[in-house]
């Protein structure tokens, strides 16, 4: 026990001195709140930091105090005496897309539960000077590592090059050989959607891929080609959209004119909504004309209308990798370059059946 935290400081004439009537603002300092606290320096320190050695008794006075003067601890020079600031920065380069969004949500509930704050820092244009002088900003806002969620070819781009002193795991690019990189199995999934489609005796699989320049998309269109030529299937023309509902629709419309489509993987479950509209309105049924499965399993794929057959990502664990693995590099633990790859999930529901014909 702290045997500080019984001592009285300043007492006169029985009783605890109280600060000044000025001291109840924001210029109340450390000894203002031990004086009212009827504590010592010491012990207001331990508990601004969180340190052991209070009783919960005068750690709840202490709090008290500082909640009646207005006094908020100096987390900037904690820090800096410390040597961290506990928080986390992440880069990103979209906020439009689910799988970002989602990310971004994992990151920071993961950093939370280890004690870091996340400062966020979105990049509109992802070009050197771009990400250049997004670092500067974060470094200026004292952040101990970044997280880079880098959805569009960039890393592997001779002209880009992230600072080599800062701690840095990336999410969702083709950079394992340079950084720590974490992603979804992209490969594995796309090949599951398509495995199971073909097993329901659809003779091909059309793939509505994601936009041109994103490495998930390639990662999926390129795994979706491939499990149709390992399977003597010839494919057919990739369909593009850009992730969005819409460019689901606009795609599904030209998808629905044509009778030899049975069956459609889409890359993202967002175009596959906006795929189930078209085809209802063209008069294709699905899954009795038509079976769509998604990617991503977002929370309402299972209230789509049908439900959608998806593949799961499991973006927490994606956070929680990403956190674990920077904060590894922050405490010098070691996380070595390359890539750690997150398992998705086959989820089976109702818009995918056999074809017309059997």
């Amino acid at each position: 026990m702290d045997t500080a935290d019984r001592t009285p400081a300043n007492v006169s004439g029985g009783g605890r001195r109280r600060p000044r009537a000025g001291a109840r603002s924001q210029t109340a300092s450390m000894a203002d709140v031990a004086r009212l606290a009827g504590v010592s320096s010491q012990t207001v320190s331990r508990v601004s930091n969180g340190y052991a050695g209070v009783t919960e008794e005068t750690r709840q006075q202490v709090l008290a105090a500082m909640k009646e003067l207005g006094y908020r601890p100096n987390s900037a020079a904690r820090a800096l005496k410390r040597g961290e600031f506990r928080t986390i920065g992440v880069i990103t380069f979209s906020l439009s897309t689910t799988g970002n969004v989602r990310t971004l949500e994992a990151i920071a509930n993961s950093a939370a539960h280890e004690g870091y704050a996340v400062t966020l820092l979105p990049v509109a244009v992802p070009t050197q000077d771009e990400v250049r002088g997004a670092f500067s900003r974060l470094e200026e806002l004292a952040v101990d590592a970044v997280i880079v969620i880098m959805e569009v070819h960039l890393l592997d781009a001779a002209t880009i090059a992230l600072p080599p002193h800062v701690q840095v795991v990336v999410v969702d690019s083709d950079a394992g050989d340079r950084y720590t990189v974490v992603d979804t199995d992209q490969a594995g999934g796309s090949r599951a959607a398509v495995r199971h489609l073909l097993d329901l005796g659809h003779a091909t699989v059309w793939h509505l891929g994601g936009p041109d320049g994103s490495f998930a998309a390639q990662r999926r269109a390129d795994a979706w080609r491939a499990a149709l030529i390992e399977a003597d299937r010839t494919p057919p023309p990739l369909v593009r959209g850009d992730w969005s509902a819409e460019s689901g629709y606009r795609a599904g419309l030209v998808l629905a004119d044509r009778e030899d489509c049975t069956a459609v993987f889409a890359a993202n479950d967002q175009m596959a909504l906006g795929l189930l509209r078209a085809l209802d309105e063209r008069g294709r049924s699905v899954p009795e004309d038509v079976s769509v499965i998604g990617f991503d399993d977002i929370p309402e794929a299972g209230s789509f209308l049908p439900p959608l057959t998806t593949l799961h990502q499991d973006f927490a664990e994606v956070g929680r990798l990403c956190v674990e693995n920077v904060l590894r590099k922050v405490r010098h633990q070691g996380a070595e370059r390359g890539t750690t790859l997150v398992p998705t999930r086959l989820v089976v529901r109702e818009s995918t059946a056999p074809p017309p014909s059997l």
